[in-house]
């Protein structure tokens, strides 16, 4: 069985369909994506887009450290997006760190003083204030650490095996 992936399309992915053109904000919101990825792979982290947690929720970026931290990413492309969400709390129980990650002319004194920011666009991003929440206090249970990396663990590796060709995945 072949698995496929059936999340976001690429830039070049939706380019290569005719007509087809992303919204304002999905353009936007992906262009925050890039640049916080670009920022977490310079940090030396690996990075998933919608990563789906034990709740039910789906964050749209989560990382893994080297030494097992947990971080997830909020990207609010608006103002309207921000204040229609109030599901982020729920993440908090699934991280070692917490950001939002918005535009440049994002306000961002709405967001909550607890979080850390980023400011990010497609060429990159920087940590505009660290979580101030992560430390002792914020440090993952080990059995949850554990249950939150394997799911990651798994989702990743479904992912690259949904990219390879059929016969790439007989040969592995």
């Amino acid at each position: 069985m072949l698995l496929r992936y059936n999340g976001p399309m690429t830039e070049d992915a939706e380019q290569a369909i005719p007509g087809h053109q992303a919204a304002p904000e999905h353009q936007a919101a992906g262009d925050i994506a890039r640049g916080a990825d670009r920022l977490l792979l310079d940090m030396g982290l690996a990075s998933i887009r919608e990563f789906s947690l034990a709740s039910g929720r789906r964050a749209d970026i989560a990382a893994l450290g080297k030494d097992g931290r947990i971080l997830i990413i909020e990207i609010k492309s608006s103002i309207a997006d921000f204040r229609g969400d109030a599901k982020w709390p729920d993440y908090l129980e699934y991280c070692d760190t917490f950001y939002f990650a918005v535009a440049p002319d994002f306000p961002v004194e709405i967001l909550p003083e607890t979080c850390g920011i980023i400011i990010a666009d497609r060429f990159g991003a920087e940590i505009l204030r660290a979580d101030p929440s992560q430390g002792p206090d914020r440090t993952l249970k080990a059995a949850r650490r554990k249950a939150v990396t394997l799911r990651f663990a798994r989702i990743a590796a479904s992912r690259l095996m949904a990219n390879l060709a059929d016969d790439q995945v007989r040969t592995i």
